[in-house]
C-alpha cells in the first residue's frame, strides 16, 4: 500500500476512534450536569434519562456511537481470533442502537415509542438490558484483546486497565441492580441513595471512552513514525 494511502487510512481510523472516545467521555458528563443543575437530581441509571428531557442526548449519542462502531473496520481476523474487528464493531454498534431505541421500564407505564408498540412495553426492557450487556461485553473485548495485540507496553496497560474496569462495571451494575430489585433494608437504600447503578454505568462508559482516545493517539504516533521512515532516506541523500 502506498505511504500516502496508508497515512490517510490511519488518520481516518484516528478520527473514528477519537469521536468514539469523546462521545463516551461526554455522555455521562452531560447527563450529570443536566441532572444536578437542571432537574436537581441524578436519575437512578443512565438509561433512566431516556424518560427525561435529556432523551434526545441519550438516544442521539448512543446512535452516533452505534454508527461509528458499525462503520469501524479495524484489522482483519488473525490467528486465534474468534471474531474480527469489523464484526465485533458491528455487533457493538447494533447493540448500541438497541440500548437507545428500546427503553427500559417506563415510569408512566404508557407506550411512548414505536419499539414499545412493536414488542410490548413489558418486553422492551428485556431488549434494552440484553443490548446493554452485549454492548459492554464487546467494548471489553476491544480493550482486552483487540487493542492489546500491537500496543506498546504503556498503552497495553491502559487498555487492560480500561477493559477490566468495564468488566468490573458490568459486575457492579448486575449486583447493584439485583440489590435494588430484590434487596431490602440498608443495602437497597444505599444503592438508591448513592445512585450506584448510574455510577457503575458511567465508570464503564468513561473507561470505554478513554481506551478509544488512547487508541486514536496511537494512530497518530504510527503516522508520524511512518513519515519519519519515508523521509529518512531522502534526508540522508
Amino acid at each position: 500500500m502506498p505511504h500516502e494511502q496508508h497515512r490517510d487510512m490511519v488518520q481516518s481510523y484516528h478520527r473514528v476512534r477519537t469521536a468514539l472516545g469523546l462521545l463516551g467521555m461526554g455522555l455521562p458528563l452531560v447527563l450529570i450536569m443536566g441532572g444536578l443543575f437542571d432537574v436537581r437530581h441524578l436519575e437512578p441509571s443512565i438509561s433512566d434519562f431516556y424518560h427525561t428531557t435529556y432523551r434526545d442526548i441519550f438516544v442521539g449519542t448512543l446512535c452516533a456511537i452505534g454508527v461509528f462502531l458499525i462503520c469501524y473496520r479495524g484489522y482483519g481476523r488473525r490467528s486465534g481470533d474468534m471474531i474480527d474487528d469489523d464484526w465485533l464493531g458491528t455487533v457493538a454498534g447494533v447493540s448500541a442502537f438497541g440500548v437507545a431505541l428500546f427503553p427500559n421500564e417506563s415510569p408512566t407505564a404508557e407506550i411512548a415509542t414505536m419499539t414499545q408498540q412493536m414488542v410490548g412495553i413489558s418486553i422492551s426492557p428485556m431488549f434494552h438490558y440484553t443490548s446493554a450487556l452485549v454492548f459492554f461485553s464487546c467494548l471489553a473485548v476491544f480493550c482486552l484483546n483487540k487493542f492489546t495485540r500491537t500496543a506498546k507496553p504503556a498503552r497495553k496497560r491502559i487498555y487492560l486497565f480500561c477493559g477490566w474496569v468495564i468488566v468490573a462495571s458490568l459486575v457492579g451494575i448486575a449486583v447493584a441492580s439485583a440489590v435494588k430489585i430484590l434487596g431490602s433494608g440498608a443495602p437497597k437504600a444505599a444503592v438508591v441513595s448513592y445512585n450506584l447503578v448510574f455510577w457503575f454505568e458511567a465508570i464503564g462508559i468513561w473507561a470505554f471512552g478513554l481506551s478509544w482516545l488512547v487508541k486514536g493517539k496511537a494512530d497518530i504516533a504510527l503516522v508520524k513514525l511512518a513519515r519519519q521512515k519515508v523521509q529518512r532516506p531522502t534526508t540522508g541523500a
